[in-house]
């Protein structure tokens, strides 16, 4: 979850760093700080964002071409400037940042306390660099990248590490296991990075790391890349595929507010080249070839966490809907721990936008193990999800920067959505007459999403109206039950309000007793099939004297009836109503927090891409 980014070469390195660290903070905002190389190494750090390193710098020496940096979300030890990365060995030759988590450390830690190593922090990653300076000590004239290999040996847990030496100052070494790093080739220089977000800038030649491979660059040299067991690797170029204008604000206030209003785009990117409707084709390249596994398998288990999970629950609703083959769900952070059953006819489909979520790569490794076939859907190339599965689909969001997900959501969904229809269609589970109109509705949903962006002043009304209370809950049948699970997600993250979302019928079960004047209730209405029950489900709410917050198709007129605020959007088949629905509740979500006065795109204690387990 932390960002880390590293150059060496003729530019001064310091600009570059603290570039790159803004550009990475979504990934954690805890702490942040840098390394460089001058007569000595030179470490400078400090709690709080960014912002506040480049202030702490202002009176201090940022010379310097070889450098690393890192902004941190907390893990082992809480927030202050003594954990913050990057940590310097005993000796003060060696500096290093981290990503990741040592599993071991408290082993590690306490045979170099015995060897009279001292700790300044209580973070996991100090151990590792008085590990790497304790097997240098060990031999004569070893050089730094024979001391991290070996040291890294001994290591259990994930790290994307970058490390420099007094001693070799024209040297920097990178490692991966199990967290994002990728290099960043330019003329005569290397960049490093945690993602590709902090060096775009600079260069769109990128190598990306494999679990177990290290790096040694060194100014004016080719990369040397190897395996952790010392084999020799060819690297394999790539080029990003973002681009320096997807990274800025564009003029919205927040990074959030902006990737709402990128939805209609992202879900047209997201169908573009795999949707024709003229043709009647949908076809989506990188899973095409196991559509025949996926339709003789005995069941299709959907793994995710988070917003992806609900993304997998709207899976679960269409796959099982239309193509008829049995549908789990399951969190990946529980999945791996309870010794699942697999069966090798298995299909498991893991969704995660940053294709890092620790979780689900873990999931995934042992799925594989058992036999079972895995696809992925992500949104980032080169990810290690995406290289971990079998085949997959990315989705064409672009970079999400705010850590509440919302294009990602709507763009998973256009995945998926193609995938079931593809899928009914081949194994016959649909007629002809009834696939032509979804996919020709499916075609139009980018306008009609646009075209609910219209209800961005009302919501801002409701937001006004629910800023001040302390809970509030969601209620939606089949398709949106999971819309209302992340609606409160939405709300919880950036707003800091209680929220739960529930499936409408299940509020009788429990939830009503909550119900009261100071509740507001978010009702999704836009089921056809279950309009009636709904209308029941607020009407029950009323009689506690509930205030309903509904969300209809326009021309509503029955629930608009019974409803303290109605909020309207386009009319669409069934399936297709989260996309709409969703819509007015990232918005909710947004007015509310920025009428509270919380962090939008840093909500606290939340990182974006959640690399540890």
């Amino acid at each position: 979850m932390c960002g880390i980014v590293a150059y060496i070469g003729d530019k001064e390195a310091y600009p570059i760093l603290i570039k790159g660290l803004h550009r990475l903070e979504y990934r954690g905002y805890d702490s942040a700080g840098l390394a460089l190389l001058q007569d000595k190494v030179n470490v400078m750090k400090t709690k709080g964002k960014v912002s506040d390193l480049e202030e702490y710098c202002e009176s201090k020496d940022i010379t310097g071409t070889v450098g690393i940096a890192h902004t941190r979300w907390a893990t082992h030890g809480e927030p202050n400037d003594l954990n913050a990365h990057p940590h310097l060995s005993n000796n003060k030759r060696m500096a290093l940042i981290h990503n990741g988590i040592i599993e071991n450390y408290q082993i590690l830690k306490a045979e170099l306390l015995r060897r009279g190593y001292e700790f300044k922090s209580n973070t996991d990653t100090e151990v590792l660099i008085h590990l790497i300076e304790d097997v240098q000590s060990k031999h004569d004239d070893m050089e730094l990248y024979e001391a991290i290999r070996l040291a890294l040996t001994q290591v259990v847990g994930t790290y994307g590490i970058a490390v420099i030496s007094i001693d070799e100052p024209d040297t920097l070494i990178v490692a991966k296991k199990g967290s994002p790093l990728l290099i960043g080739i330019g003329e005569d220089e290397y960049y490093a990075a945690s993602d590709g977000s902090a060096i775009v800038e600079y260069t769109k030649k990128v190598v990306y790391l494999k679990d177990g491979e290290m790096a040694i660059l060194k100014k004016h040299k080719d990369i040397v890349l190897k395996t952790i067991e010392n084999k020799n690797i060819i690297p394999y170029v790539q080029e990003l595929e973002i681009t320096l204008s997807q990274l800025e604000k564009d003029g919205y206030e927040h990074y959030m507010l902006k990737e709402i209003y990128e939805q209609p785009n992202s879900i047209a990117d997201s169908m573009r080249g795999r949707l024709n409707v003229k043709k009647e084709i949908v076809s989506l390249g990188g899973i095409v070839e196991y559509e025949e596994t996926i339709l003789q398998a005995r069941r299709i288990i959907i793994i995710g966490c988070g917003t992806s999970y609900h993304a997998g629950l709207l899976a679960e609703y269409m796959f099982e809907e239309l193509v008829r083959i049995p549908v789990e769900v399951e969190y990946a952070s529980e999945f791996i721990y309870r010794n699942p059953i697999i069966y090798e006819d298995d299909v498991v489909i893991a969704i995660s936008q940053s294709g890092e979520t620790a979780d689900t790569l873990a999931a995934v490794n042992m799925v594989k193990e058992k036999g079972a076939t895995v696809l992925g859907i992500c949104n980032v190339v080169g990810s290690s999800i995406a290289r971990a599965t079998h085949a997959g689909s990315f989705t064409h969001a672009g970079p999400e920067i705010g850590v509440a997900s919302t294009k990602a959501f709507t763009a998973q969904f256009t995945v998926l959505t193609l995938m079931a229809l593809s899928l009914a269609k081949r194994k016959g589970k649909i007629s002809r007459t009834k696939y032509f109109e979804m996919i020709a509705e499916l075609e139009r949903i980018p306008k009609k999403v646009k075209y609910t962006l219209q209800t961005d002043a009302l919501t801002k009304e409701v937001a006004h109206y629910i800023k001040d209370s302390r809970n509030a809950l969601y209620l939606g049948r089949k398709y949106n039950f999971p819309i209302a699970l992340e609606g409160a997600l939405k709300l919880k993250e950036i707003s800091y309000i209680h929220a739960e979302g529930y499936p409408a019928a299940e509020m009788k079960h429990g939830p009503i007793a909550l119900i009261d004047e100071e509740m507001p209730v978010i009702v999704i209405a836009t089921n056809k099939g279950t309009y009636q029950k709904i209308i029941s489900n607020i009407e029950e709410v009323k009689s506690r004297k509930g205030k309903i917050i509904s969300i209809v198709f326009k021309g509503d007129q029955e629930v608009r009836n019974i409803s303290d605020y109605v909020i309207e959007v386009p009319e669409t088949d069934e399936m297709f109503s989260p996309f709409v629905s969703i819509i007015p509740l990232q918005l909710l979500a947004y007015h509310v927090a920025v009428l509270r006065g919380c962090n939008v795109d840093q909500p606290r204690n939340l990182a974006k891409s959640v690399t540890v387990e």
